[in-house]
């Protein structure tokens, strides 16, 4: 007996559900929506403003001032001073963890990438930019002369060649030339000269 192959599944298409609200209902629900999140975050900033009316009631009491004589009204600067100390190295050490933190997850975000395999170096590509470019790249509009470095090199003349060729062969045997510049005789060479 012939055994029946199954069929070919055909890919199953799925239709998105027609949405059953209507288009007012969806537009008023929207706004109702955002007026509800305007009214939390107004809530919010009150709470906020409340909180911090609360917490410098609690640091910051009100100052008596009227009927204090100086040496009273010292000591409340220096206290005021002191608390103004407390708050800043506090704030420091606030932000030196924070900085930390943000140092931290910037290394660990570059490991992932390394480690995931997904930062690619760009490709360099090859730039010619003569020397007037490079410079006008650099300096901008501040140069002004062009820059020719064939016109910069030392010229060589064959007059100076045969100069030098002179010299070497005076020195010739270094020898000779300590005993005849040796004793008296030598030094007044070389002061005539």
């Amino acid at each position: 007996m012939k055994q029946d192959s199954p069929a070919p599944l055909a890919p199953k298409t799925v239709a998105k559900p027609k949405s059953k609200i209507s288009a007012s209902r969806r537009l008023s629900l929207k706004i109702l929506l955002l007026t509800r999140a305007t009214e939390d975050l107004e809530a919010e900033k009150a709470a906020r403003e409340e909180e911090k009316v609360r917490y410098l009631g609690e640091k910051l009491p009100p100052l008596q001032l009227i009927s204090l004589d100086t040496n009273d009204l010292q000591k409340i600067c220096k206290q005021i001073i002191e608390k103004i100390d407390k708050v800043d190295e506090e704030r420091y050490d606030c932000e030196a963890k924070v900085f930390k933190n943000n140092r931290d997850i910037n290394d660990l975000n570059l490991k992932i990438m390394d480690l995931g395999g997904k930062f690619k170096k760009p490709a360099l590509r090859k730039v010619r930019v003569s020397a007037d470019e490079m410079l006008k790249a650099l300096f901008g509009s501040k140069n002004k002369g062009s820059m020719d470095l064939r016109a910069n090199l030392k010229s060589v003349k064959k007059e100076d060649i045969k100069q030098e060729k002179e010299m070497t062969m005076e020195v010739g045997d270094w020898r000779k030339n300590v005993e005849a510049m040796s004793g008296m005789e030598g030094r007044k060479k070389m002061f005539d000269a």
